[in-house]
């Protein structure tokens, strides 16, 4: 059994989707510290500051007027905080986009590196060993 388990942890399907898993991790960091620190900064600046997350409906139980959202969690209320759910919404867009934008980087950077192959010019060689036979035969027969 534990020579089985080598043989699966050793397969490289396993250890490729590992370091994929890692990857990722440290990826999605990268990505939320570009859209929280860099991103979302700049569309604040262009639209006012607005900031969607604290938006919520109070649906039942006692909550201060003006309270914040986690204000108003805290006070027990049932809370349809669609505000945070439209700032989830708006970040996941701009996430999807810079790792579109990403992607695409990679993608063409990969492709120039490839590159195409490059294929040697047709140089014309004469005649093949056909032609120039044929041409003999037939000189010959013209001779006669």
């Amino acid at each position: 059994m534990i020579q089985e388990f080598k043989d699966f942890i050793a397969k490289g399907n396993v250890m490729d989707m590992a370091v994929g898993i890692i990857i990722g991790a440290a990826f999605t960091a990268i990505v939320t510290s570009l859209v929280g620190d860099l991103i979302n900064p700049i569309i604040g600046l262009v639209s006012g500051g607005i900031d969607f997350t604290n938006n919520y409906a109070v649906l039942g139980g006692d909550v201060p007027e003006g309270a914040s959202l986690e204000a108003a969690r805290e006070a027990g209320g049932s809370i349809f905080a669609y505000g945070a759910f439209i700032m989830a919404i708006i970040n996941f867009l701009i996430i999807a986009f810079v790792v579109f934008m990403l992607v695409k980087m990679v993608n063409r950077v990969k492709a120039e590196a490839e590159g195409p192959d490059e294929v040697a010019p047709e140089v014309e060689t004469g005649p093949s060993e056909l032609d120039v036979l044929l041409e003999i035969r037939d000189s010959l027969a013209k001779s006669r």
